[in-house]
């Protein structure tokens, strides 16, 4: 299984982007989806996360203004980021909590993307 992230870029102070994450391979399903990022010097932090069912939870700092969405039919998380501000600068990076088939039963586990620079300028 491989993720995929993309969408990063340099924006102004006030702008929007839109991160996709793509997850491929031999998925049986896929149960949470998330985005976090890391500052540098920071710890990784959660962002937002969705369900299977699209419920969704978000960091406090980004409330209001991301919102996570997936399209279950294509293995894909989204995460809209609308009035970014410099603190929001950082490596985004998704996960995926996925289960693959195995020769015998099946198997669960929590693949990450390599991540994408989101530059926000003041």
């Amino acid at each position: 299984v491989q993720l995929q992230a993309s969408g990063g870029g340099l924006v102004q102070a006030g702008g929007s982007l839109r991160l996709s994450c793509v997850a491929s391979g031999s998925i049986l399903s896929i149960n949470d989806m998330g985005w976090y990022r890391q500052a540098p010097g920071k710890q990784r932090e959660l962002v937002a996360v969705i369900s299977s069912g699209s419920s969704t939870n978000y960091a406090d700092s980004v409330k209001g203004r991301f919102t996570i969405s997936r399209d279950n039919a294509k293995n894909t998380v989204y995460l809209q980021m609308n009035s970014l501000k410099p603190e929001d600068t950082a490596v985004y990076y998704c996960n995926a909590d996925v289960t693959t088939a195995q020769p015998v039963g099946t198997i669960q586990y929590v693949y990450w993307g390599q991540g994408t620079q989101v530059t926000v300028s003041s």
